[in-house]
């Protein structure tokens, strides 16, 4: 395995300078497939990846976390903080011909702050939305939002894609089945077929931006004339399809498979650059977990690394860490986390006796087709059964995992559920407005419910923060009290790998989405 991670290193140090060929077709399966083009309606990470081909963004993230300008030229902010001014830069113009408006951008922000939790957020402090010319809008404020281009810029599920105003105006609780964009690609809509393929062509109208690529932000220049995503449902038949030549690129492969795909001939496997976290989500609605202490017993009685072997197996490819927001990452903290997620089995005893826990089962769906995250659920039984927590696994695809997962209608005996097991982007997961699992609002939060006035506030102090030390204190707080309350309990962090033939070349470091832009055949 030192030779994988060496021939990783440096594949990627020299990949950029590779001498390519002319432009021509990549051939790629990707994590899923595309059943839904509206990502704005959907937190699919494939509906995301999609959404990059198709649209840009007013800004975007660069390698080290940084908000980068990508479809805005300047921007300015007035002296109290309350209205912002952006101005598009030249050139912009949507996949049928018609320029890029100021209106357009206006109207595809409503709809993404109506779907997202951060853009829920920003709409809270927002008076109103002013367009002052053709390319030119303001968003004026009831009072500071601090992490204005975080939100505008927000890199993963829901990110903030424009829209052409005519599309943007749908009702953001109704999918749109058009693919008008203004990005790098253009959908070749009668070329798609759910369950096989979806195809995207280079728009040759798009101009990228001056700047070299880092991350998703800079310049997305286009070295292919067309990317199809060929949809491989079984893990094995995906590496065998690469190994023979039949497509290009995966963009992941199974750790069980690893081994097979560094000994084959002409393949290189590429690691990921961000990582993801393993999270158990508990339901605030149904009991025994509607009791706080119940909740903070279970945060005592489990430990990382059981979870993080059990599912990932190499610990060249994972870490413990508790942070909430992710390790390495510019709000990673320890705050809170003294004696959490360590198998501490006396202290979630004595607070299970506190809550006089009276036996009932925790019920715990298992997603048997997701290698990354079926073992969690066994893993929770085996240390929470040490300090008298009864669960019961309850095994099922991802699709009806998912499906159960929204309802909050019956008990766990009645097709209900009391906590599961998941995998989170970092992405998703970088400070305390972008992060889902954090918006602790009763039934309108995510799927766990949580209920925290406290929580709320905490967070609305980190949008009117203005220095980095401030925004830190502030995320340390909500940090602190979310694991206090038991939002959700992270379970340790874990990096993937695609593989690509040689004959591909990828930006280097790769972007945290696998994106096309950048890329190439030699």
């Amino acid at each position: 395995m030192r030779r994988l991670l060496a021939a990783v290193s440096t594949v990627l140090a020299v990949a950029s300078f590779a001498p390519v060929a002319p432009a021509q077709t990549i051939r790629a399966v990707m994590d899923s497939d595309v059943k839904i083009i509206d990502p704005i309606w959907s937190g699919a990470y494939v509906t995301r990846s999609y959404g990059y081909m198709v649209y840009d963004t007013l800004f975007s993230m660069d390698a080290a976390f940084q908000i980068r300008p990508q479809m805005v030229d300047t921007w300015k902010t007035s002296e109290d903080g309350l209205t912002w001014t952006f101005t598009l830069r030249d050139g912009l113009e949507w996949h049928d011909g018609q320029p890029v408006t100021a209106e357009d951008c206006v109207a595809s922000l409503k709809r993404w702050s109506a779907r997202d939790s951060m853009g829920q957020k920003l709409a809270s402090y927002l008076s109103e939305y002013k367009v002052v010319d053709g390319k030119t809008f303001q968003i004026v404020l009831k009072q500071r939002f601090g992490p204005m281009l975080a939100a505008l810029g927000k890199p993963s599920v829901v990110v903030p894609f424009m829209m052409p105003k005519r599309v943007a105006e749908t009702d953001p609780f109704k999918q749109i089945d058009e693919a008008t964009g203004s990005g790098p690609f253009i959908l070749k809509r009668d070329e798609w077929k759910p369950g096989e393929k979806i195809v995207f062509v280079k728009n040759p109208k798009y101009k990228p931006r001056a700047e070299p690529p880092s991350g998703l932000a800079g310049g997305k220049t286009v070295l292919v004339d067309r990317v199809e995503w060929i949809w491989i449902p079984d893990p094995e038949t995906q590496v065998n399809a690469l190994i023979n030549g039949e497509v290009d690129w995966l963009q992941a492969v199974n750790f069980d498979h690893l081994p097979v795909v560094e000994k084959a001939k002409g393949i290189r496997l590429l690691q990921g650059t961000s990582w993801n976290q393993l999270t158990f989500r508990p339901n605030w609605l149904q009991p025994p977990l509607n009791d706080q202490k119940v909740r903070q017993a279970i945060a005592y009685a489990l430990s990382q690394e059981d979870f993080l072997q059990a599912n990932i197996g190499n610990s060249q490819f994972y870490r413990t860490c508790k942070a909430m927001f992710t390790c390495d990452s510019p709000f990673a903290s320890t705050a809170g986390t003294d004696g959490l997620i360590e198998g501490n089995v006396e202290k979630a005893k004595a607070l299970l006796a506190e809550a006089k826990y009276d036996g009932t089962p925790i019920v715990m769906p298992q997603p048997t087709d997701l290698g990354v995250m079926k073992n969690i659920p066994a893993v929770a039984k085996a240390q929470l059964e040490k300090v008298g927590i009864k669960v019961d696994i309850q095994p099922m695809d991802w699709q009806s995992m998912v499906s159960r997962l929204v309802s909050k209608k019956g008990p766990p005996s009645e097709g209900g559920w009391n906590a599961y097991g998941t995998s989170w982007s970092q992405l998703d997961i970088l400070d305390p407005l972008m992060t889902p699992l954090l918006v602790a609002t009763c039934e309108k939060a995510r799927s766990g419910w949580p209920c925290d006035a406290e929580l709320e506030t905490l967070r609305d102090r980190f949008t009117q923060a203005t220095t980095e030390a401030e925004k830190k204190a502030a995320a340390a707080a909500v940090q602190t009290r979310a694991l206090q309350v038991v939002t959700h309990i992270p379970l340790g962090e874990w990096r993937g790998f695609g593989a690509a033939r040689d004959a591909i070349v990828t930006l280097s470091p790769l972007p945290p989405v696998m994106v096309f832009w950048g890329a190439a055949k030699k």
